[in-house]
């Protein structure tokens, strides 16, 4: 059964298990790079109690694959898992894992950080925070359109 590159879902997923499987495709992987990104309780100085993720379902996975295509193209990786949750989410879940593997540390984390820096910018996803004041929409930073940058990708927020 081969695993999907790309999930959308609304399920929390298992670390360990989806560096595993990873890994078990590859016996030449002698390096594994990972980032989980997780809800915080606060934002711009304000508390957030939860943080709600909406897609265009088909759109959104069609967009990562492509960015996880063009990795495989720029570094010489074995693989690269990316999921990331939609729906309601409460501070400390887990939303997004990246995970790429490689024969070498370098690639590995190059590829994961490239992967991570097209999904905080370029992925459609829409966060809305709830705060005390009420819900609010949560735009695109500078920071997230500059690490793109690096890569030689201009940011569509730009």
């Amino acid at each position: 059964m081969t695993v999907p590159r790309v999930s959308i879902q609304t399920e929390d997923f298992d670390l360990s298990v989806e560096i595993a499987t990873l890994r078990r495709e590859n016996k030449g992987v002698g390096a594994v790079c990972s980032f989980v990104g997780t809800v915080r309780d606060r934002n711009d100085g304000d508390p957030v109690s939860s943080m709600e993720l909406e897609h265009y379902p088909g759109m959104t996975e069609k967009s990562i694959e492509a960015m996880v295509d063009e990795a495989f193209r720029r570094f010489d990786i074995f693989g690269a898992r990316v999921i990331h949750r939609v729906g309601l989410l409460q501070p400390l879940d887990q939303i997004v894992l990246v995970a790429v593997t490689s024969a070498h540390r370098g690639q590995s984390f190059q590829a994961c950080e490239f992967l991570m820096d097209y999904l905080k910018t370029q992925a459609p996803f829409w966060k809305k925070e709830q705060t005390p004041q009420g819900a609010r929409w949560v735009d695109a930073r500078v920071s997230d359109d500059a690490a793109l940058a690096r890569w030689g990708i201009t940011a569509a927020n730009a």
